[in-house]
């Protein structure tokens, strides 16, 4: 989890694809996800991921309205694409999908 959370105006500033995942390093359900997570960023290496330890009075979190672990957020120049709480590996799959199926993808 990264040591210091971005604020969402510099989310909203990332160039490119971005994966954005909230979680806990305790949530069985984030850690379940964690290997498919790394499959995922292998297949896509245009990706940036930032994974954010989320928890109450988290200001990023909460303007993402995340309210369920592990939650992840597809972003294309600070565009949200899809989001998704605690998706099946499909799922997280066929979001990821759409970062290579963007028009703006380069």
């Amino acid at each position: 989890m990264t040591s210091r959370e971005p604020s969402r105006a510099e989310v909203d500033q990332l160039p490119g694809p971005v994966l954005l995942e909230f979680g806990a390093g305790w949530c069985p359900y984030c850690q379940m996800m964690r290997p498919t997570v790394a499959v995922l960023l292998r297949e896509h290496p245009e990706v940036r991921h930032i994974r954010i330890e989320d928890g109450p009075r988290r200001p990023l979190g909460r303007s993402f309205r995340v309210k369920l672990w592990p939650n992840f957020v597809v972003l294309r120049d600070g565009q949200v694409l899809r989001q998704l709480a605690r998706p099946s590996a499909q799922e997280l799959e066929d979001a990821m999908g759409l970062i290579a199926d963007s028009p703006l993808a380069g």
